[in-house]
């Protein structure tokens, strides 16, 4: 029985653990009011709210590093195009 249990509680520890990726692209689409933004390959990231969205622009290339929680990718870190290149 107690061998059952263990089995139980692992499978949901991982059912519901986060799966973290990271993903490049070009922005496509910026929702400020949903705190989203999707790429040019069609999936979208949730933003945190401090995020400065406003820094963000469609066709702008970026690096995504993201978590899957709840079936939602939510974005842990980004790295944005130098500014200096213009």
């Amino acid at each position: 029985m107690r061998t059952l249990i263990g089995a139980v509680a692992a499978t949901l520890l991982l059912s519901t653990a986060a799966f973290a990726g990271q993903t490049e692209g070009l922005i496509k689409k910026i929702d400020k009011d949903a705190l989203t933004l999707t790429l040019d390959d069609g999936k979208s990231y949730k933003l945190n709210a401090e995020t400065d969205i406003d820094s963000l622009k469609p066709g702008m290339d970026i690096v995504i590093a993201y978590d899957v929680t709840n079936g939602e990718n939510v974005v842990t870190d980004m790295q944005l195009p130098d500014s200096d290149t213009n």
